[in-house]
């Protein structure tokens, strides 16, 4: 099982590099999947543990096997990742150490495409489920069979980004009911022009926009965004890999707004219009994985890492009363 759910992590040396300067203390990975960034980070830096968070219960079966070796450094815990404040607080109480650092590797792996049964691949045919937690919540079928047409349109354009979201929302709702991922991309296939195939799989921007409806994983993204400033005292380091622009925009975004970026003073003075100002990032834009990385990862094409390091703590709202 854990040589089933190993994948090669992306950009593992500019995350070691980000962590590498942080306090001793515990780093939380919010998607530990199987366990590649945290055993990375237990290795490669001594004076850190690591507490993983997984919704998928496969993950944190195989993470758990896989950072064994670890001993007391290593915890993993099935949860989503918006539980991030309370496990972080839980882990507080437990071991008396800070959580230093918070790591997001968004996004499905690659292991979970790779499984049929797990629905997450047009390759393939197999249930229509896409859950990142098979154990609960609606399934793929439940919006490709379900949702309205105007419904599929709006997530096949928010989430998938794509120009041909009413074609391929009517082409489904006409073929009705699917019952498999094959016969959901033979459908979606059919429904865009020649020269539009031969750019790639229309459907795989259908499938990813489906994981990201079925998942809630832009909501669930924006509630744990807001409870990293609490978690991390000064210092401590939030790191996060998106593949989605959607998400990309929002973590840059967030990370914009906590180091200063709504601040409308004139440059060169101190802030005088109460922008929040409690974190500062480290680096100018989105870190890429460079060419070697890509050629022996193609993974790594689309991802965007970005970083902040908390400055000051966040006031507790309850002090200010």
């Amino acid at each position: 099982m854990d040589q089933d759910f190993r994948h090669e992590p992306v950009m593992v040396t500019e995350v070691l590099d980000l962590l590498g300067p942080l306090p001793p203390g515990w780093v939380i990975d919010a998607t530990v999947g199987g366990g590649g960034h945290a055993a990375a980070v237990l290795e490669a830096h001594p004076h850190l543990s690591v507490l993983g968070l997984d919704r998928d219960g496969a993950a944190v079966a195989a993470a758990s096997r896989r950072l064994a070796p670890y001993g007391p450094r290593a915890q993993v815990v099935g949860a989503r990742f918006d539980r991030l404040a309370l496990e972080a607080e839980k882990l507080r109480r437990q071991t008396g150490s800070d959580v230093v650092g918070v790591l997001f590797d968004l996004g499905v792996s690659s292991v979970q495409i790779d499984r049929p049964e797990r629905g997450f691949s047009y390759r393939s045919a197999g249930p229509l489920d896409m859950r990142m937690d098979p154990s609960s919540g609606m399934t793929a079928a439940d919006v490709v069979n379900g949702y309205e047409e105007a419904e599929l349109a709006r997530i096949f354009r928010d989430n998938g980004e794509t120009r041909w979201a009413g074609r391929m929302a009517r082409a489904i709702v006409a073929a009705r009911p699917l019952s498999d991922t094959a016969a959901l991309a033979e459908a979606v296939a059919g429904s865009v022009p020649a020269p539009a195939r031969r750019r790639g799989h229309p459907a795989a921007r259908v499938f990813q926009a489906l994981r990201i409806e079925v998942n809630a994983e832009l909501e669930v993204l924006s509630a744990t965004l807001d409870q990293v400033p609490g978690v991390l005292p000064r210092a401590g380091r939030a790191l996060v890999l998106a593949y989605h622009s959607g998400e990309d925009r929002m973590v840059k975004d967030r990370f914009r707004s906590w180091s200063g970026g709504a601040c409308t003073c004139p440059p060169g003075l101190p802030c005088a219009c109460g922008a929040p100002r409690f974190a500062r990032l480290l680096g100018r834009g989105a870190r890429q994985a460079g060419a070697e990385e890509l050629a022996a990862n193609p993974r790594a094409s689309a991802a965007r890492l970005r970083a902040v390091e908390m400055v000051e703590m966040v006031p507790d709202p309850e002090d200010q009363s």
